[in-house]
């Protein structure tokens, strides 16, 4: 078990900040919904827990917790949908980083692959190509990819983002289960309805933490004002700036 505690942290594009001094912690096994308005950070903060962005200032602690260790579900519109991958193959994309660069997967990730299709209700989809796939279909297959990656934190991106019903029912209780093993999961959500059922924590993020807590704590409707005011303010030509050295 590991926290994920952010020491001041700053990510920035260009040299103006999109993320500006996050102290907190998500607590090892925790599942956390972080909501905010457009342009809040809210991915920015994902990709750089999970490392694919350099930090302008502070620091991410992450408790021994390797690469293989964090999982990245980012949102469908970053990904190339005709690249030619069977579902299969999507899957088992998860199986690369036990395997290594130049590993094979074996019968253990076809296996992995074959089950984890399955739990996500897509058995005998498995040579379809993706991009024959629906929006709800293929997010599945990509719950599939991690869930063979068997990780201990799980990061996600809009997971159920234009995703009917009962797909999203299907899909939060993947979360749930996730959950109950003790994993880390934190998820970028809009929907306040959904995060209010299913999320126990919740970070309001308005490029600055807005707050952090139990959900019923974090959404109310003077948060909601504060994050607004928050954003509109914010000045996107402001510069870096930094927390002075208090041991100056």
């Amino acid at each position: 078990m590991a926290d994920i505690h952010l020491h001041n942290v700053t990510v920035a594009y260009q040299r103006h900040p999109a993320l500006h001094h996050i102290e907190g912690c998500f607590a090892a096994g925790s599942l956390t919904a972080v909501v905010g308005p457009n342009g809040a950070g809210k991915s920015t903060l994902l990709k750089a827990i999970a490392g694919r962005l350099p930090l302008a200032d502070g620091h991410i602690e992450l408790a021994g917790l390797k690469p293989r260790d964090i999982a990245f579900l980012p949102q469908q519109a970053s990904l190339d949908r005709d690249f030619p991958l069977s579902v299969l193959e999507l899957a088992m994309l998860g199986h690369a980083r036990h395997a290594g660069v130049f590993g094979s997967f074996g019968k253990r990730g076809l296996a992995a692959a074959e089950a984890a299709l399955a739990a996500v209700g897509l058995e005998g989809f498995e040579r379809r190509r993706i991009n024959t796939l629906s929006g709800g279909q293929l997010q599945r297959a990509l719950f599939a990819r991690v869930l063979v990656q068997d990780a201990r934190v799980i990061l996600l991106d809009e997971p159920f983002n234009a995703l009917d019903a009962r797909t999203v029912a299907d899909l939060l209780a993947l979360l749930h289960r996730w959950h109950g093993e003790a994993r880390t999961v934190i998820a970028v959500l809009h929907d306040f309805d959904l995060v209010r059922r299913g999320f126990p924590q919740a970070l309001y993020l308005a490029r600055q933490p807005v707050a952090w807590g139990s959900t019923e704590s974090v959404l109310t409707p003077e948060n909601q004002l504060r994050a607004r005011h928050m954003a509109e303010s914010w000045d996107e030509d402001a510069a870096l700036c930094r927390i002075p050295d208090q041991a100056a």
